[in-house]
């Protein structure tokens, strides 16, 4: 594991840790990634949430692996991938991270599940690599503006901060703890879903040397989730759109996305939120079960 100041505190049964070096030569801003491994069967990976990691989906990969060869990624720079001082952490780099475990791991007949952020990059890797994608669920993709700080006040204020010039690197080095769990308790509907020795986890990896400014990066960078919403019509294998009813998007920003991608598949999940994969994991778990 590239980070050895700190290990995960969560530990998945049937699940392996496991890393992909970064390339040589012209890839210097690459860094070491880790993923966690799973079950038997075809590959699904899953990709996570902004300021989360592989651990996100806990309670999902239990549900697929009898099916499935499950790959749970930490995107670069978050969980434990490696930090690389001057990385870019806008969504081509994200994604340049998911091809990497594609084509190192050399997957073919991928299922490529993200959520979020994750649901972004599951459709523009998708976009960029059809010979090795079989299919797409993407979970509440987070590309629209304000993102998480729609879902409240206090949010919106914090990540403002963060984003902001000049004291923006200050408050991203503040993380209290209570106010870490009221931001990203706005994700779920039932507030028990987010557990607190999950939220241990993630306050453990953002004292990770270096973490902030990952963190500060990727709010700065939202924006490049919107762009890439161009590319979403390049998409060859069959896609299927899932939002949680009480999700952050606005109905306008899942019809623009139904008008892009008019071939997919569209399930809304009632009353649920941003963080399907902790509040209702066998929703996702039964739409990949049906077709393994």
């Amino acid at each position: 594991m590239p980070d050895h100041e700190s290990r995960p505190t969560i530990h998945i049964p049937g699940t392996t840790s496991h890393t992909i070096a970064p390339r040589a030569g012209r890839h210097s801003r690459e860094g070491t990634l880790r993923y966690l491994k799973a079950g038997t069967g075809a590959p699904v990976v899953l990709l996570h949430t902004v300021r989360t990691q592989a651990e996100h989906f806990r309670h999902l990969i239990p549900l697929i692996s009898h099916q499935y060869t499950v790959y749970a990624l930490d995107l670069p720079g978050m969980g434990y991938s490696e930090i690389v001082p001057g990385a870019s952490y806008d969504e081509p780099a994200m994604r340049t991270g998911v091809e990497r475990l594609l084509t190192e791991l050399d997957l073919h007949d991928v299922t490529l599940v993200g959520e979020s952020l994750g649901g972004v990059l599951a459709l523009t890797t998708a976009a960029d690599l059809p010979e090795r994608v079989r299919r797409v669920v993407s979970v509440n993709p987070y590309d629209y503006r304000d993102g998480i700080a729609r879902s409240s006040f206090l949010a919106r204020v914090v990540i403002g901060g963060i984003i902001a010039p000049g004291v923006g690197p200050v408050i991203a080095r503040q993380e209290p703890k209570p106010i870490l769990r009221r931001i990203l308790q706005g994700g779920v509907g039932d507030k028990t879903a987010f557990r607190d020795d999950y939220l241990d986890e993630l306050l453990q990896v953002g004292r990770r040397p270096g973490f902030p400014a990952v963190a500060r990066a990727l709010y700065r960078n939202m924006h490049s989730l919107i762009a890439a919403r161009s590319r979403y019509a390049e998409v060859k294998a069959p896609v299927h759109l899932v939002y949680g009813e009480n999700d952050w998007s606005r109905p306008s920003d899942r019809e623009a996305n139904k008008k892009l991608l008019p071939a997919a598949d569209f399930t809304q999940i009632p009353g649920a939120d941003h963080f399907i994969a902790l509040e209702n994991p066998e929703v996702v778990a039964d739409l990949l079960n049906a077709v393994a």
